[in-house]
């Protein structure tokens, strides 16, 4: 069992910085090998925003590289996303994401953060 659990969304103007948060939580959690960040804005598919390794190698989307850093504490099973330079085609909800490994892959995800850009 595996629950991920986003907060930090909200409503910035253009230029602005947002830092997303995600806490990981129950039995299963230590079966996850790698976690990251994917979006969705109205109308398109989910789409990969960075992603990040147990080893703590990062690896990022190419649209977003130099904007956003991902990152990690351990101690606190949590993930962040620090967001600079946002732009509106920013806007989007965020999930949180878990690969993990139970008997075979498995994909978790959390429930969402609408993220907002606009003037």
């Amino acid at each position: 069992q595996v629950q991920l659990v986003e907060s930090g969304g909200g409503l910035v103007q253009p230029g602005g910085s947002l830092r997303l948060s995600c806490v990981a939580s129950g039995s299963s959690i230590f079966n996850i090998y790698a976690m990251g960040w994917y979006r969705q804005a109205p109308g398109k598919s989910r789409e990969l925003v960075a992603r990040i390794t147990n080893g703590g190698v990062p690896d990022y989307a190419e649209s977003m590289k130099g904007r956003f850093t991902i990152s990690r504490d351990d101690a606190k099973n949590t993930i962040y996303l620090q967001m600079n330079s946002l732009k509106p085609e920013d806007t989007a909800v965020y999930y949180c994401h878990g690969a993990g490994f139970v008997g075979g892959m498995v994909d978790y995800w959390g429930q969402g953060t609408q993220v907002t850009v606009s003037s």
